[in-house]
């Protein structure tokens, strides 16, 4: 192949398979995290449109803000989430003059997820407030010299959400809260760059967008005394991402790329009832809009399409119910199950994003360390179902044909207080 040929495969290679897919498995659905606070992480997250226990409900439905007691309220808190991803192969096929390399290891990894909201009394009937939070991320890294280095090796998200809100209570069974998300992203993907006779190379591709806008809205609804309805929707986000893609290697040219995503809106549906003093149930129904993601599209500063990689996301739904168990006036015992669904499908799915459908398992608790503080803690384990890949690079990435065995363990701890 002609100099000219290696150098403009290589890159176009290089930066769409840095781009492909965003993410590796991460804990919610794709690469959303719905870990916003600890108090739902024990129920799996069940009914947390319709929950309102604290500050945190501005991010899961701002009308919550309304149920919240008089006053001030601040909460923060923070998600341990340890991922595990490790591949099995089944015939893969190596790059062109290159040898295979090993299965990569335990491509997982543990990534911290932060949280903090505040709310208030304004005038009667009506609370502001601010949440800080973190809607998408993750953090995966895989064996340098792994066989599907040419497809991934490592992928870093992190983003930043500003939340301001509002709540209006409009009678005793309404409450309406809206809110503006002000939302910036930071993404870093590496990858091997086959050369042929050259060699490899590494390609580092880091690209941001420093700030894009989106909203939340929801409604509370008191169908009964001991029964409350929730219904709260996120839209979507449209991200411009401008970066440099850079080579190890003076083979290939260096130069600025840009890709346009835009995040999935949700709508959910959530119901809490008091079944008793002791207990109270919570349920919820989840839609994630993510067929809005059918490619993503690499281009040159200059304008000119570099590559473009089918997704071809699916729309998903997480369904959840969960109890809590007043165990005394002091402690509270929650437990939860979910099935969530992964928008990737089988044909698509890449080893950047070798994401599946999952069953969440979770217990946590509540202690009032005070009549106006009180600290949330839980467990959750995330079943993810085996992922099957047959992603084809062409001779230039080799082909890389396996299973990925998942799993997530999150713990979570938050602390509330009133004042």
């Amino acid at each position: 192949m002609a100099r000219t040929g290696i150098r403009k495969t290589a890159l176009s290679l290089a930066v769409a398979g840095a781009f492909a897919g965003g993410a590796s498995q991460a804990h919610a659905s794709a690469f959303a995290l719905i870990e916003q606070n600890a108090s739902g992480l024990g129920n799996s997250y069940a009914g947390a449109a319709a929950a309102a226990e604290d500050a945190s409900t501005i991010y899961y439905n701002p009308a919550g803000m309304s149920l919240l007691p008089g006053g001030m309220q601040v909460s923060a808190g923070l998600a341990l989430i340890n991922l595990s991803a490790k591949f099995s192969d089944s015939g893969s096929v190596a790059a062109g003059g290159r040898t295979l390399g090993g299965s990569g290891g335990d491509a997982g990894d543990l990534s911290a997820v932060p949280n903090a909201y505040f709310a208030m009394d304004v005038a009667p009937n009506w609370k502001v407030g601010v949440g800080v939070s973190v809607p998408f991320g993750l953090k995966t890294e895989y064996d340098p010299t792994w066989m599907g280095r040419f497809q991934a090796i490592k992928s870093d998200i992190s983003t930043l959400n500003l939340n301001p809100s509002v709540s209006y209570k409009l009678n005793e069974t309404v409450s309406l809260g809206f809110g503006v998300n002000y939302q910036s992203i930071d993404a870093e993907f590496t990858n091997a760059v086959n050369l042929g006779a050259g060699g490899e190379t590494t390609a580092d591709i880091k690209a941001k967008d420093s700030g894009s806008l989106g909203y939340n809205l929801g409604a509370m609804f008191q169908l009964a005394p001991d029964t409350r309805l929730g219904v709260s929707y996120r839209s979507p986000i449209k991200y411009h991402l401008t970066g440099t893609a850079n080579f190890a290697s003076p083979l290939v040219p260096s130069g600025n790329v840009s890709v346009d995503i835009k995040m999935p809106d949700t709508a959910s549906i959530a119901l809490q009832h008091r079944l008793n003093p002791g207990w109270t149930l919570l349920a919820d129904v989840t839609r994630t809009g993510w067929s809005q993601i059918r490619d993503l599209t690499i281009v040159r500063d200059t304008g000119a399409t570099l590559s473009s990689t089918p997704e071809n996301f699916k729309n998903t739904w997480r369904v959840g119910v969960g109890a809590v168990h007043r165990y005394n006036d002091a402690w509270s015992i929650k437990m939860g199950f979910a099935y969530d669904q992964s928008p990737v499908n089988d044909t698509d799915r890449t080893a950047r994003l070798p994401d599946n459908n999952r069953l969440w398992l979770s217990v946590g608790g509540q202690y009032k360390v005070s009549k106006d503080g009180t600290l949330d803690f839980g467990l959750a384990h995330l079943f993810i179902k085996d992922a099957s890949i047959n992603q084809n690079g062409g001779a230039a990435a080799g082909q890389l044909v396996g299973t990925y065995k998942g799993s997530v363990d999150i713990l979570g701890a938050q602390f509330a207080y009133r004042f």
